[in-house]
C-alpha cells in the first residue's frame, strides 16, 4: 500500500502539547463508534482520552437494476457492523465488559420495515428481494413525488432550505405508495441511522437529527408546530397512512406515542441478541443516532487549532461555542454543517434545524453532490488516465500526488508564475449531478470552457486543477450564501480523505479567504465522532462505575492483595495491532499519546514509525486487518468468533454483584445538573476527546493568486447563473414549439 507524505517529522509530533500533556486514561473504560457510509460500515473502538485503539472496516454492496435506483440489504449491513465492532474489539485487546457506550451514525437513507413482523420490506425495483429495503440517500427514483411534495409550498419546507430535495425520505415514502404492489399498508420507516438504534434496543426511539433533517419533522413549538409532524401537510400530498394512528409509521407524537432524542441522549442499553451479535454486553448504553455528516460535526469542530478567533474566543462551556465553526465533510459528496442560536435562514442550504445536536440551538446544511466522486469521475473519462494510472504506479504515490507534482512541474518548464496562473483559461463548472446548495437545482449539469483536442497527460492535470477549483470556489458560495442569511464563519474544519490533497487544501483556503483545519483523524473523523456519541449516553454510566471501582479497590486491597493485581488494566504490554505497513496509524497515536514518564507504553516498546506515517495523514484502514488463525467466520458472512457465548455476554453488572456491589444506573438517568439538555455534556467530551487540527491559513487577500482566484469566482457565478437562463430560453421555444404541434 502507498503510504502519504508526512506533513510533519516524528519528533515534531512528539513535541506536540497534545501528546505532552495527556493524561492517562482510565484503565476500563471505552466506547465504540459505528459509522455507515454509502460503501463500507466501520467502527472503532477509543478511550477517555479519544485515542483510537481499534478501528475496522468491511465493503458493502449496493444495487442498481435501473438507472438511478440504487438499494442496499439492512441485514448485510448489521452483519458488516457485527463483524467490524468484533474485530475492534480483538484488535485492541479490550474486554466488552468494559465498553460502556456505543454511537452509530449512518448515510441518510430511508428504510422500510414490516410493522407485523419487524424483517426487510422490499423497496422495488425487483420486489422479490424482500431483503432489499434500503432505498439509499443518492437514488433519483423519486422526481415526480419530489415536484409534487415541492408544489404544496407547505411552512414545513422552509426548514429544508425552502424545497424539498430528492435525496431526502418522505419523496421515496411517496414513491413506495404509489408503486408498491399492496401499498405501504404494513410498512413503518426509519432514517437509516435510527434503524440501527431499534436493532442495537428494540426501541422505537427516533433522533431529531434525522427526522427534523430528512423526514419533514418540525419539533414541537417552531411555527406553531404542535405535534412535530403536520396532518394538513401529509394529507395535501396524499400521504394519509402516514397520519394513521398519531403517525405511528414515523415514531408517533413525542411525549404522546412516540420518544424523541437529542445526538447523544440515552437510547437504552443493547439487547441480549443485539449484545450477542455484537460482541458486547448488555451493560453497553446506545447514544441517540446521527446522519453520518452530523457525527463528522461531533468528530471534529472541538479540534485545537491555531486560530486567533479561536483561540481568543469566549468559551462559556456551552455548545454554543461552536457556533461560526463550519465542519466540510468530505467524501462521495460533501456536506457543510454549522451551528447557530438563533434560527437562519438560507435558500437552498438545508434547515435550520432545531434540537438536533442541543436542545435550542440549530443547525444548517450545505452541500455539494459529488466532490470525491467528481474527481475520479474527471479522470476517468479522460484519454490520459491510463497514462497517468502508469505513472502513478511507477512513482509508487497516489494519482493525486502525481498530478499535484506535475502540475508544479509545469510551472518551472513553462516559467509561468504559479498552478492558478497555469490554469487561468481553464473555466470548470461541475455540477455533474445537479446541485444541491446553494441554488438546490437537481437539473444542473457540468460546463467546461477550456477544452482543446489535447489528449495528454498534461491536459489532464489542467482539467483536474479545474475540478479541484470548481470545488472550493462552490464552497465559498455556500459559504456566502449563509453568511448573507446570518452565519459568520470563522473556519472550516475538513475531514475525510481529501484532507490529504494539498493542492485541494490551499485552494478551499485560498477561495474561501478562512483558514483550513485537518483533524487528528482524517478517515475515521465521522466513525470518532459515533464513539464520542456513546462517551456522552455512558457519562453518567462511567461516573458512578468508577466510584464503585474505587470501592473495589479499596476493599480487595484489604481482604485479597494478591489477586487484586488481576484486576489491573490487560492493556499493559499489549502491541498494537496497527504496526504493519499498511496498517492505519490511528494505534501509533495512542502510543505516542502515552509514552511520557511513568507510562505503561514506552517507546521502547514501539514499533519505529516512519516519518511518512504521520498523525495528519493516515491511510485507510480498509486493509487493517489482519486474522489470526483462531478467526473464523459464522454464517452471516464475517461476524468473528468470541468463544463461549456465555463468557462473552457476561455483564457488567453480574461482575459487580459478584463483589457485592450495587448495580450501575438504570440506562435512563438523567446527567445530573442537566448538561445533556444544553449539549453541554456534548461539548465537554467533544472538547476532551478530539484533539489537535493542522491549520492551513488563507494567502494574503493581495497575494497574486487570491486575486486570480477572485477574478475566477465571477466567471463561476457567471456559468452557474447563465446556465439556468440558457435553459429557461430554449425550454421556453420547445413549449411553444408543442403547443404549435398540437394545434395542427
Amino acid at each position: 500500500m502507498v503510504q502519504s507524505k508526512s506533513y510533519t517529522s516524528l519528533a515534531n509530533r512528539r513535541q506536540s502539547s497534545f501528546f505532552h500533556n495527556l493524561p492517562q486514561a482510565e484503565p476500563d473504560i471505552y466506547y465504540v463508534g459505528v459509522d455507515v457510509g454509502t460503501g463500507s460500515a466501520r467502527a472503532c473502538l477509543i478511550d477517555t482520552n479519544g485515542i483510537i485503539l481499534g478501528l475496522s472496516e468491511k465493503p458493502i454492496q449496493r444495487k442498481e437494476l435501473i438507472p438511478n435506483y440504487i438499494t442496499q440489504n439492512s441485514t448485510e449491513i448489521w452483519n458488516a457492523i457485527s463483524y467490524c465492532v468484533k474485530s475492534c474489539i480483538r484488535d485492541s485487546a479490550v474486554d466488552p465488559n468494559d465498553i460502556f457506550g456505543i454511537g452509530f451514525d449512518a448515510t441518510c437513507s430511508l428504510v422500510a420495515v414490516s410493522e407485523s413482523s419487524d424483517e426487510p420490506e422490499s423497496v422495488g425495483p425487483d420486489w422479490q428481494a424482500t431483503q432489499d429495503n434500503i432505498i439509499l440517500w443518492m437514488d433519483h427514483r423519486a422526481v415526480k413525488e419530489t415536484e409534487e411534495i415541492n408544489a404544496t409550498g407547505d411552512k414545513c419546507l422552509k426548514y429544508v432550505g425552502g424545497q424539498m430535495s430528492i435525496e431526502m425520505e418522505l419523496p421515496k415514502m411517496k414513491w413506495l405508495k404509489n408503486n408498491k404492489p399492496g401499498g405501504i399498508k404494513d410498512c413503518k420507516f426509519y432514517d437509516l441511522a435510527d434503524f440501527f438504534a431499534h436493532k442495537a434496543t428494540g426501541s422505537e426511539t427516533r433522533s431529531y437529527c434525522s427526522v427534523v433533517c430528512k423526514q419533514g419533522f418540525v419539533p414541537i413549538g417552531v411555527d406553531g408546530s404542535k405535534e412535530g409532524w403536520s396532518r394538513e401537510f401529509l394529507e395535501s400530498i396524499d400521504m394519509n397512512e402516514l397520519i394513521e394512528d398519531d403517525f405511528r409509521r414515523l415514531g408517533g407524537i413525542p411525549g404522546k406515542n412516540g420518544t424523541y432524542k437529542t445526538a447523544g441522549d440515552i437510547v437504552g442499553k443493547l439487547s441480549k441478541k443485539a449484545a450477542e451479535e455484537l460482541g458486547l454486553t448488555t451493560e453497553c448504553i446506545v447514544g441517540s443516532p446521527v446522519i453520518d455528516a452530523y457525527a463528522g460535526w461531533v468528530g471534529t469542530v472541538a479540534a485545537k487549532a491555531d486560530i486567533p478567533s479561536l483561540i481568543h474566543e469566549h468559551n462559556d462551556n456551552s455548545i454554543g461555542t461552536a457556533c461560526g465553526r463550519l465542519a466540510a465533510v468530505a467524501g462521495t459528496s460533501t456536506c457543510h454543517i454549522a451551528m447557530t442560536k438563533e434560527p437562519c435562514f438560507v435558500q437552498g442550504v438545508w434547515g435550520p434545524y432545531k434540537d438536533v445536536m442541543a436542545k435550542g440551538y440549530w443547525l444548517a446544511e450545505g452541500g455539494q453532490s459529488i466532490t470525491g466522486q467528481l474527481l475520479a469521475h474527471v479522470l476517468s473519462i479522460h484519454p490520459a488516465n491510463h497514462d497517468l494510472l502508469k505513472a502513478a504506479e511507477q512513482s509508487n504515490i497516489s494519482k493525486f500526488d502525481y498530478l499535484n507534482t506535475y502540475l508544479e512541474s509545469l510551472v518551472t518548464d513553462k516559467k509561468v508564475r504559479s498552478v492558478v496562473s497555469l490554469s487561468k483559461h481553464m473555466f470548470f463548472y461541475g455540477d455533474f449531478h445537479g446541485n444541491r446548495s446553494p441554488i438546490a437545482d437537481p437539473r444542473m449539469k457540468a460546463s467546461i470552457i477550456g477544452q482543446s483536442m489535447d489528449n495528454s497527460l498534461e491536459d489532464l492535470a489542467i482539467q483536474y486543477f479545474g475540478a479541484c477549483e470548481f470545488i472550493a470556489q462552490q464552497t465559498r458560495q455556500i459559504v456566502e450564501e449563509m453568511e448573507k442569511g446570518g452565519h459568520e464563519i470563522k473556519c472550516i474544519f475538513m475531514s475525510g480523505g481529501q484532507c490529504r490533497n494539498g493542492l485541494l487544501m490551499r485552494l478551499l483556503a485560498d477561495c474561501t479567504g478562512l483558514p483550513i483545519v485537518i483533524p487528528r483523524y482524517i478517515d475515521a473523523a465521522v466513525v470518532f465522532g459515533s464513539a464520542l456519541l456513546g462517551a456522552v449516553a455512558a457519562d453518567q454510566l462511567v461516573i458512578e462505575h468508577c466510584q464503585d471501582r474505587s470501592k473495589r479497590q479499596e476493599k480487595l486491597a484489604k481482604e485479597n492483595p494478591e489477586p487484586y493485581k488481576n484486576l489491573e488494566s490487560h492493556q499493559d504490554g499489549v502491541s498494537s495491532p496497527y504496526i504493519a505497513p499498511s496498517a492505519t496509524s490511528t494505534t501509533n497515536l495512542a502510543h505516542l499519546a502515552y509514552a511520557g514518564p511513568g507510562s505503561h507504553h514506552q517507546l521502547s516498546q514501539m514499533t519505529p514509525i516512519k516519518d511518512e506515517t504521520d498523525y495528519f495523514n493516515q491511510p485507510t484502514a480498509a486493509n487493517a486487518e489482519v486474522k489470526s488463525e483462531d478467526d473464523s467466520e459464522d454464517e452471516h458472512g464475517g461476524a468473528l468468533s468470541f468463544g463461549s457465548k456465555q463468557e462473552t455476554q457476561k455483564g457488567l453488572s453480574q461482575k459487580l454483584q459478584q463483589l457485592g456491589l450495587k448495580p450501575l444506573t438504570k440506562s435512563n438517568s438523567k446527567t445530573p445538573g442537566g448538561l445533556n439538555e444544553s449539549g453541554a455534556l456534548l461539548w465537554k467530551i467533544m472538547q476532551k476527546m478530539t484533539g489537535p487540527g493542522k491549520v492551513i491559513h488563507p494567502s494574503p487577500e493581495d497575494h497574486p493568486d487570491r486575486r486570480l482566484l477572485n477574478a475566477k469566482y465571477k466567471v463561476f457565478l457567471e456559468q452557474c447563473y447563465s446556465q439556468r437562463k440558457f435553459r429557461e430560453l430554449v425550454d421556453g421555444v420547445e413549449e411553444e414549439n408543442l403547443k404549435n404541434a398540437n394545434k395542427k
